[in-house]
């Protein structure tokens, strides 16, 4: 590591300050999408999102060194892990139209459980008994929470949506993984325009196919209405929350990234689980939602697996993520 690199990794204060600044920042922008998912479509909220969220990053981006950042000779590569991060975004906010917040937020926390999973096959890496154990404690966790043994109807409905958190820590960790075996060469800035382009153009997409809500009157599942409802300007306050949501996504990839290229990934990436009580607080003020204790035994098992993962590896310096994450934002 050059003088330069090691300087980045020298400043673990400032790392987990900005990694607890980012993942309030998710948890807010969590609760005001959940807030609007009653009346306006999903694909709009990441569309305006993006489209506010790219001025700040074009901004970082110029002072990075400038639009020349941008070219790549992996045009592809950058597509296909846009892509992944859009089906886990999507996933994820569609649940929240329908399940509590902090269960979705600890569903999607077993995303460095399948991340040790995937490494197997895709990397050719080895997991230990003790990762091992780790992964198999972080999944019994999400049994507790999806409760198969339930047979009733609406249990089983309920089971469903609970996968959609999974997906989207899937895709995620699958995107991952795509990270690290194809390396990453450019720079945080660079590589979030590119998300934010791909919001961009799968929203105004949506909008092609379904903006004007011709098949919301088909579904009557909350989720599947949240894809497919129509349009429409914000009403009244609403015009605030949209844009807290761009706003807090510029925020959100300047922070982040920043806070893994202080400080290793190991140090940084337990903090990222302040989200979880923050949750629970947003779920608790704005919908009177608190966790059973069923679901709170469901989230102590997965987030004390994630953290143990994020240390164990760090221990044996190999990093679950890449160094320049892109997180669900």
């Amino acid at each position: 590591m050059n003088a330069e690199g090691a300087a980045q990794k020298n400043h673990p204060v400032r790392a987990i300050l900005l990694v607890v600044l980012s993942m309030s920042c998710i948890s807010v922008n969590d609760m005001l999408i959940k807030l609007l998912s009653g009346d306006y479509p999903l694909h709009q909220m990441v569309f305006v999102r993006s489209a506010i969220g790219i001025v700040f990053t074009l901004a970082m981006l110029k002072a990075e060194g400038g639009f020349r950042l941008l070219r790549t000779d992996k045009p592809f590569l950058h597509l296909a892990r846009g892509l992944l991060i859009v089906v886990s975004n999507m996933a994820f906010f569609a649940a929240l139209a329908v399940i509590p917040l902090a269960n979705a937020t600890a569903l999607f926390f077993v995303a460095p459980l399948f991340i040790t999973l995937l490494s197997v096959p895709i990397l050719g890496e080895t997991v230990g008994p003790r990762r091992l154990g780790a992964v198999a404690v972080g999944f019994a966790g999400v049994l507790v929470m999806l409760s198969p043994w339930q047979t009733a109807a609406d249990a089983a409905d309920a089971g469903l949506i609970l996968l959609l958190p999974l997906l989207s820590a899937l895709t995620y960790a699958l995107m991952q993984i795509l990270t690290r075996r194809l390396g990453v060469t450019a720079k945080a800035s660079a590589m979030a325009v590119y998300i934010h382009g791909t919001f961009i153009l799968v929203g105004a997409g949506f909008w092609a196919v379904a903006g004007d809500g011709r098949y919301e009157g088909a579904v009557d599942h909350p989720s599947l209405q949240f894809f497919l409802r129509a349009w429409r300007w914000p009403e009244g306050g609403d015009l605030w929350p949209f844009l807290c949501i761009g706003l807090l996504g510029g925020i959100i990839g300047y922070a982040l990234s920043q806070a893994y290229r202080s400080a290793p990934a190991a140090t940084v990436a337990p903090f990222e689980y302040v989200a979880m009580p923050l949750s629970i607080m947003w779920g608790w003020l704005f919908w009177g939602e608190f966790p059973d204790a069923q679901a709170f035994a469901g989230i102590a098992l997965i987030v004390c697996a994630g953290i143990y993962v994020f240390l164990r590896e760090g221990k044996r310096r190999r990093p679950v993520a890449s160094q320049r994450p892109i997180r669900r934002y």
